[in-house]
């Protein structure tokens, strides 16, 4: 891999979110990287010259050419490593023991609650073959809005309005893309509750997304994936 760039990233030009959450760590911290996209409808992902990597054949796959080509896999786990390695400064990381926790526990929530839950929203309601599974679907849309309950209840106390230690963090990244990407697609459409109104409903979330949203590096992300999606 000769592109001269610190780190190769592994990732999607669609939406999957996975990668594009680990794009705007790498942004935010301005490390220098290469982005190979595949194609998941060829499932290039689960082809040799990716599993190689990482045998479990999904993006995001990191790359760091300045330590040994040190391979990691799992967005949240590359988030941790970037930030504990590359952000002396703590622009995205923290320094006190209990926000540091704080930090990991909500990186745990993304990963465990909201990739899973809106990725499968997403799924049966846009990508699942054949006939609709009102019942799978109706259940991934319920947990979209826990989920947003639960991050509406904790911001709109948080000072500031964030996740952790009242200010940006990696955390606060880790959410966005995922979020972003629901909202774009309405997959609470036909909710079974009925219609959700995001900014009505959940106002501290709302106020989060649109802060996260105005950053120069989540407006050059969007302009990259589109790109990306282009070509």
């Amino acid at each position: 891999m000769s592109h001269g760039k610190q780190f190769t990233l592994y990732s999607h030009a669609g939406g999957g979110p996975n990668g594009w959450k680990v794009a705007f760590v790498l942004e935010e911290l301005g490390l220098a990287y290469h982005p190979i996209y595949l194609d998941l409808a060829k499932n290039e992902q689960k082809s040799p010259d990716h599993t190689r990597f990482n045998p479990n054949g999904r993006i995001p796959t990191l790359i760091d050419h300045h330590n040994g080509d040190y391979v990691l896999w799992e967005s949240d786990a590359i988030i941790l490593y970037l930030i504990n390695k590359y952000d002396p400064a703590h622009k995205l990381s923290v320094t006190a023991e209990t926000d540091k926790y704080d930090l990991i526990k909500w990186l745990f929530f993304q990963a465990s609650g909201q990739g899973p839950y809106f990725g499968q929203a997403f799924h049966f309601l846009r990508n699942h073959p054949g006939e609709k599974l009102p019942t799978a679907i109706a259940r991934y849309q319920r947990e979209i809005v826990r989920v947003w309950g639960v991050l509406d209840g904790v911001l709109a106390q948080s000072p500031g309005g964030w996740l952790v230690a009242g200010r940006m963090t990696a955390a606060d990244l880790a959410f966005f893309h995922w979020n972003d990407a629901m909202l774009a697609l309405n997959v609470l459409e036909g909710h079974p509750d009925g219609e959700v109104d995001f900014e009505k409903q959940f106002p501290a979330v709302h106020a989060w997304h649109e802060k996260m949203k105005a950053l120069p590096t989540a407006k050059k992300l969007v302009a990259d994936r589109e790109a990306a999606k282009a070509t």
